[in-house]
């Protein structure tokens, strides 16, 4: 059958929920999506690969290749969305509207769009003619626990050496990012009444020891760490959440601290939290009092793509220019551990990523086909 029109594109990858969560009560299956994925490349004569990601039921991968041998271009992105608040939408997040030159859904710019655009950007070329092969990945769960680009790195299978992953960057070039990792600290102490401190030992003193020592780190990190890349030039660390006790009259018995830390290219996550576990038990060597640290995800290491690599001088190129850096994370570090050199370059703005009325401006769509068929023409053709 011939590859549907673009709109129609767009308006059954909206039409399929596929929702990631670390909350069970949100999470779906992301296989109505590959399955639409997968018909679609068949049409456009792609030879396609649907694989079950392990350990994580309901959630597939998709590799769609046109083309033989080695080295040549992957066109990646996540299948699945964020959740959203439906009462906070102008319409049906799940039912593609058009208006104001714009399309609005659930995934319209992070990222479902982006595979609408490039299976539409592929229709125009001469597939069968390729001296290199083109990808098209599709991945599950990018925006809960990764597993989908962790399975990738699993399997250590080369799939090309240059990478666009299309999350939204207003088509603009961006060859690196901030990691992300979220920590919890619990510290256990032993509650008591208040009217005597010897009845207990107070665990939210003991987090005001830890809090300001992850602070005194925080500030050493800034200094010694520096990218003016960056529009945040240094790591970040948020204080996001905090708990601890029941009672004004009883000595606090646990407390519990959550935060985040954005490192930059180079900065590793376990070595970090080696750090945290160090200074925190430095913090309350003295104190009779207890600690643990776990990690509340697996985190997403930084990334960075050489400013000389190919795809980055190719990309500035078609799109007038230079590669960015951001902070917000993507696949690209995965990508990078399985031989890519990686971009990330999409036709959506970040600022209506994860937001109600979502969307993908009209005007961005011919602009990003006309880039991905340049970087197919220099890398396959």
């Amino acid at each position: 059958m011939p590859l549907p029109p673009f709109v129609d594109l767009m308006r059954g990858l909206v039409a399929a929920p596929s929702v990631s969560s670390v909350s069970p009560d949100w999470d779906q299956s992301n296989e109505a999506v590959i399955d639409r994925l997968a018909e679609w490349s068949v049409d456009l004569g792609l030879r396609v690969e649907k694989r079950a990601v392990p350990g994580h039921p309901g959630k597939f991968n998709l590799l769609a290749c046109a083309g033989f041998g080695t080295d040549g271009l992957v066109l990646a992105g996540h299948t699945d969305t964020v959740p959203c608040d439906p009462e906070l939408w102008s319409s049906d997040p799940f039912a593609l509207a058009e208006r104001d030159g714009r399309l609005y859904g659930l995934g319209t710019c992070d990222m479902k769009g982006f595979f609408a655009v490039a299976l539409d950007a592929l229709r125009g070329l001469d597939l069968r003619a390729l001296k290199r092969p083109v990808v098209l990945v599709a991945t599950a769960d990018e925006e809960s626990s990764m597993c989908g680009a962790q399975a990738l790195v699993s399997e250590g299978r080369r799939l090309g050496r240059h990478a666009v992953i299309g999350e939204p960057t207003g088509l603009r070039p961006v060859r690196m990012h901030k990691g992300v990792m979220m920590e919890a600290i619990r510290v256990v102490g032993h509650a008591g009444h208040s009217s005597d401190p010897a009845l207990g030992n107070s665990a939210l003193e003991g987090m005001h020891r830890v809090i300001g020592e992850l602070l005194a780190w925080r500030a050493e990190l800034q200094a010694r760490h520096r990218n003016p890349l960056f529009r945040v030039a240094v790591p970040t660390l948020n204080l996001g959440h905090v708990h601890g006790g029941d009672n004004p009259n009883r000595i606090c018995g646990q407390c519990e601290l959550h935060f985040d830390i954005r490192p930059l290219p180079g900065m590793d996550l376990d070595a970090l939290r080696g750090e945290i576990e160090r200074r925190v038990g430095q913090a309350l060597a003295d104190s009779g009092l207890h600690f643990e640290r776990r990690a509340l995800f697996g985190g997403i290491p930084a990334a960075e793509t050489a400013a000389t690599a190919d795809v980055v001088q190719a990309a500035e190129r078609l799109t007038g220019h230079d590669a960015e850096a951001v902070a917000f994370g993507t696949e690209a570090p995965y990508l990078n551990q399985i031989g890519l050199q990686t971009i990330v370059l999409g036709p959506g703005d970040i600022a209506q990523a994860h937001q109600p009325d979502e969307y993908l401006a009209l005007d961005r769509v011919r602009p990003m086909q006309e880039i991905l068929r340049g970087l197919v023409r220099q890398f396959c053709a």
